[in-house]
């Protein structure tokens, strides 16, 4: 990374925002899809305001929600480029993320699957009911701060519902969360979307000119991939990649030798 240059990466999802509580909000042509597509690129640009003020010099969005394509790209502050689609590459929702980057945010995200802390709750797909870590449950969340620790890359902030916000803040102590909601049952109960967008913008500006040092996160040496499917079929297609291995009727397991060689597997073994 040039010593003159700080290169933010945001990677923006949309069930984590402030007020999205039905499927129907998520998806394009669907009842208040547009206020929550409107909702998550106010809630991008907090982010970005934030780190510009903090010193942020060139800023890179991943729409990584659906499509890839939902923010909206005239909201954005000038100094953000935006990625829209999907590249198919390993990286998935930190598509184009490298070491020059100083630091990542992860705005808009959600609590994992069987987690209880979201009725959006998922991992990545609604095929998988249960996605670990080394045994560990996680949401996309710890997937993605793992991927951007492999290239040396803290995660300094983090916003969405609380229980994402409590995954983020146990397995990187010196983040900022900013939770808008929390779940309860079928329900959410939100901040004000104006107040959301105010503390977004605050602890972006704060985490990006403090927390960068204070952020690391210890990558596992060897990575144990388990996938749960809803159904045994997928189980059973997904057993076939090289190097997994069926442990129950829903169940594979796939060993790794870091979150890359996992990410570049879960692509195949998810699709």
């Amino acid at each position: 990374m040039e010593e003159d240059s700080l290169k933010l990466y945001i990677s923006a999802d949309i069930e984590g925002v402030t007020g999205v509580t039905f499927w129907d909000e998520t998806f394009r042509g669907k009842p208040g899809y547009e206020a929550a597509r409107q909702q998550m690129t106010a809630e991008v640009s907090a982010a970005c305001e934030g780190a510009l003020a903090a010193g942020a010099t060139e800023i890179l969005i991943q729409d990584a929600h659906d499509d890839a394509d939902n923010l909206i790209a005239g909201l954005l502050p000038k100094e953000a480029q935006l990625i829209r689609g999907w590249s198919g590459g390993p990286m998935s929702m930190m598509q184009e993320l490298d070491e020059s980057f100083a630091a990542a945010m992860m705005i808009g995200y959600h609590g994992r699957a069987q987690g209880g802390a979201s009725p959006l709750e998922h991992t990545y797909t609604g095929r998988a009911t249960r996605i670990r870590i080394n045994g560990e449950s996680v949401a996309e969340f710890t997937i993605n701060a793992y991927a951007a620790a492999h290239l040396g890359v803290p995660c300094v902030l983090v916003t969405g519902d609380a229980g994402v916000c409590a995954e983020a803040e146990t397995l990187i102590p010196g983040i900022a969360a900013v939770p808008v909601k929390r779940g309860i049952g079928a329900s959410t109960i939100s901040i004000h979307p104006k107040v959301a967008i105010e503390r977004i913008r605050d602890a972006a500006k704060m985490s990006f000119a403090e927390q960068r040092e204070n952020c690391s996160l210890c990558v596992p040496d060897r990575v144990v991939l388990e996938i749960s499917f809803r159904h045994h079929a997928p189980a059973y297609r997904a057993s076939f990649y090289p190097g997994a291995e069926l442990i129950d009727a829903v169940t594979i397991r796939f060993a790794a030798d870091d979150i890359y060689e996992a990410l570049r597997a879960f692509g195949f073994l998810l699709g």
